[in-house]
């Protein structure tokens, strides 16, 4: 009996202990839990995006090409999740190869305790990449842009994220890019002014010295891809917190949605103080402005910050657009340059202004503002000089631009044989603008070539040159 007591105390003074141990195992392992969940729903969300991304193109440019469009943003996806499964996280979150470059975790290699960062990285890797896709509509090839696609999610891009979300050099400098303002939205903005600068501008945008509006066909279509993509940017910055903090995830959204805010009424006041009208497609611009200069500094502005950075990314939208359209005469159907582009600087230097912590309007001197400019500069030159090289192989050897004659027509029919709207006015029904398209006579050939293949027709199809 007497050698049962001890026992019997051990086991009922360490059952406390015991079950305190339990209890916070427990707690940890739930907390995991609703970390993990967070960043999966904001995945799910990122992902969502990409719709958002296609409405907004699919809108903003002419219905013959919206099957196109729609074909590159799913394409877009997909290669970005296999090819940043492959290659592209190990380069950008593997063991740093002198803050350059990620020397390992290819294939997730040693990374299976981190699936869920990687899905929530690749829908990231993806939203890089279809910035491209934007600016380039109406006249790529589909081939040469998905190439093009895929040295930019297997390589270009995750370098850049390796620089400064991987532990390289620009991080270690102390760069701050919370959400990717400058990883994300200005390196495919990059890529997409190179490869508008190889491409041209689409047939009839510029006549002379005169500059033709070419109008998209379905305006609510953008405004509701516009919709989409504010909702998505809640799940784009505040899932980049990588965790369910209380404190942090709700600035963060409070800061993403008064800056998508001032984005639009500063677009809109300004745009009709400039036009002596609030134009829709600016303004629908604007809230994207509006994001995309508060993503940088999401988590390290204040909500008074994240009020001024978004009203001047909404000025700035408006007058980006206006130089690149008339004075460069740089064709960007969507202004994703001037949005993805102009204001991911703006928002990478307002960190350097607005921050609370290092930030110049904060008291803190210059030294934040320049490291910032150090780390845009940086973006810029890798970013141009590796896509240069890569649109120049692919423009030397398969080509990036559709002929003229399927230009016209629309890439709906000449990539896919097929369109996006069936009509009963037939194939080329409103795609042919002697105004815009620059060669009426391809159009009417193609308008008799189905007309004569088809013996049961008697008169051509009406033609409407209304945009």
């Amino acid at each position: 009996m007497k050698k049962f007591i001890p026992l019997f105390l051990f086991a009922f003074l360490g059952f406390p202990i015991a079950a305190h141990a339990q209890t916070a195992v427990t707690a940890e392992s739930v907390l995991q839990s609703v970390d993990m969940a967070w960043v999966m729903v904001a995945a799910f969300l990122v992902f969502f995006m990409h719709a958002g991304f296609a409405m907004v193109e699919a809108g903003f440019t002419r219905s013959k090409n919206a099957l196109n469009i729609l074909m590159k943003n799913f394409m877009t996806m997909s290669i970005a999740a296999v090819l940043y499964f492959i290659v592209g996280y190990g380069i950008m979150f593997g063991t740093s190869g002198n803050g350059i470059i990620g020397i390992d975790s290819f294939l997730l290699s040693g990374q299976e305790d981190q699936i869920g960062f990687f899905v929530f990285q690749a829908v990231f890797a993806a939203t890089c990449a279809t910035i491209i896709s934007g600016a380039v509509a109406e006249r790529i090839k589909l081939g040469s842009y998905l190439l093009l696609t895929v040295v930019m999610t297997g390589f270009i891009y995750p370098v850049v994220g390796h620089w400064v979300w991987g532990g390289g050099w620009l991080a270690e400098l102390g760069f701050v890019d919370f959400a990717g303002s400058t990883v994300v939205h200005l390196t495919g903005a990059l890529g997409a002014i190179v490869t508008v600068m190889f491409l041209g501008p689409r047939l009839g945008k510029y006549s002379g010295k005169k500059v033709n509006v070419i109008p998209g066909h379905n305006i609510p279509l953008g405004a509701l891809g516009v919709f989409i993509l504010w909702f998505g940017w809640f799940g784009f910055n505040g899932g980049s917190t990588l965790a369910a903090d209380p404190s942090l995830v709700p600035t963060v959204i409070a800061t993403t949605l008064l800056s998508a805010s001032a984005g639009i009424i500063s677009s809109a006041f300004y745009s009709y103080a400039k036009f002596r009208r609030i134009d829709a497609s600016l303004t629908l611009n604007g809230a994207l402005a509006g994001l995309v200069g508060i993503t940088a500094g999401t988590a390290n502005v204040s909500l008074f910050g994240a009020l001024m950075i978004g009203l001047v990314a909404g000025i700035i939208l408006v007058e980006a657009v206006q130089f690149l359209d008339r004075i460069a005469r740089i064709d960007d159907p969507v202004g994703a340059i001037a949005v993805h582009g102009i204001c991911g600087i703006w928002g990478t230097l307002a960190v350097g202004f607005f921050s609370v912590e290092g930030g110049l309007l904060y008291g803190d001197g210059i030294g934040l503002l320049g490291i910032q400019t150090v780390g845009i500069l940086s973006v810029i030159a890798w970013t141009m000089l590796t896509t240069a090289v890569v649109v120049f192989i692919i423009k030397s050897t398969v080509g990036i631009r559709v002929t003229r004659q399927e230009e016209i027509s629309g890439l709906d029919f000449a990539e896919h044989g097929s369109q996006a709207y069936e009509t009963s006015r037939g194939i080329f029904n409103e795609n042919i603008n002697p105004r815009v398209d620059g060669d009426f006579g391809v159009g009417l050939l193609h308008r008799l070539d189905k007309l004569n293949s088809d013996p049961k027709s008697k008169t051509p199809p009406k033609t409407n040159t209304a945009q």
